[in-house]
């Protein structure tokens, strides 16, 4: 299917990203043409990057104690809302097995559905993992919009299809009380597959432990003796099962661990990478080697695999860097490129309403 020819609408389309982080999902939204105006967050090291690299607002607050008129003076007049929230995963990831209603996260999305009911946006989206799709959280929010009579399209979704750099799943939700939404095909947005090397062969080396001079976001971790040991005899796409006996780890020994191969490893150069987690620093935290250099990839390698551009920022220039901080940030945001498909498919859903609309009058006329 030929790349759907873009239409903007005459009335522009405003949006407000609860749960906001470093911006990924409002970076990906302006690129589409959206004007965010806010940005909602609790975590004081999302203000930075996010109010730097975008020229939507930053307000520090709990969702929980967010009121709607928080929201509404953020929106332009006789525009189209959009109230887009991707409340936090960790609780409903597969990597989280111990989560329970009793977290309070758990409920994050709740208060994302009252602030929807208090609003009445005309168009609402939230991005998260798949996982949610199976909790009664997920069945209450569609429940909720349906009898605020919204249109609503869901689905779980590849990255990669959507040129995101990685094999990451996401479920995207996106509704509408205009009319029927859905979230564009691949080939209509004009999605090309990346790989690894596309994204990343073309930055400096680097060896492990080293910071470089001209991008302090391009530094990579040490590494211990062993491990370096270890990933010198790593090679792309393979796992520790790859070792000599006397480099495998004590835990990988034992029949529990002998299951979890996808750690120590390295990313293969001609295929999207591993889903980047808030970990992906460290070369043991899952299958994070550079392809060929002997360290894990870099903070700013990790960004540029979420798709945020080369030369965005995330911490103001001559303060430390704390990876733990930083790998938080880059690792929980939504992926610049697949937020700007879910920009995109919702400009062209306001422009069909627009010109299914003008057909109507047409045929009224013609009929008159």
């Amino acid at each position: 299917m030929e790349r759907l020819q873009r239409i903007r609408p005459k009335r522009k389309v405003y949006a407000v990203d609860l749960f906001c982080g470093a911006g990924g999902l409002t970076h990906g939204l302006e690129r589409a043409g959206i004007d965010v105006r806010l940005g909602v967050d609790i975590d004081p090291a999302c203000e930075y990057p996010y109010t730097v690299n975008n020229r939507a607002k930053f307000l520090l607050k709990s969702v929980e104690d967010l009121e709607a008129r928080d929201i509404e003076k953020a929106f332009r007049k006789n525009g189209i809302r959009l109230l887009a929230g991707c409340a936090p995963c960790q609780t409903f990831s597969t990597y989280n097995q111990k989560a329970t209603p009793e977290d309070g996260r758990w409920w994050l999305l709740l208060q994302f559905s009252r602030l929807v009911r208090e609003i009445s946006p005309e168009l609402v989206t939230m991005e998260n993992v798949p996982r949610l799709k199976e909790q009664d959280v997920f069945k209450e929010f569609l429940e909720a919009l349906d009898v605020a009579e919204y249109y609503v399209f869901h689905d779980v979704v590849n990255c990669e299809d959507y040129g995101v750099p990685q094999h990451r799943q996401r479920l995207v939700l996106l509704a509408s009380r205009l009319g029927p939404i859905r979230l564009l095909s691949p080939s209509e947005f004009g999605a090309e597959r990346t790989t690894v090397r596309d994204c990343i062969a073309h930055l400096p080396p680097l060896e492990a432990g080293e910071v470089h001079e001209d991008d302090p976001l391009h530094q990579a971790s040490a590494l211990s003796p062993v491990n370096m040991k270890r990933i010198r005899a790593s090679r792309q796409g393979g796992t520790w099962r790859d070792w000599k006996e006397t480099l495998v780890a004590n835990c990988h020994k034992k029949r529990t661990g002998r299951t979890y191969p996808s750690v120590y490893g390295r990313m293969c150069w001609d295929e999207p990478a591993p889903t980047i987690t808030t970990q992906f620093y460290g070369f043991g935290n899952g299958r994070f080697g550079h392809p060929e250099q002997n360290r894990a990839i870099s903070l700013r390698e990790g960004a540029i695999l979420q798709s945020f551009p080369r030369d965005y920022v995330f911490v103001p220039p001559g303060k430390p860097i704390y990876k733990k901080s930083v790998g938080r940030l880059i690792g929980n945001a939504v992926p610049v490129r697949l937020a700007e498909a879910i920009g995109s498919s919702i400009l062209e859903h306001v422009a069909s309403c627009v010109r299914r609309r003008r057909r109507t009058k047409a045929g009224v006329r013609a009929h008159a």
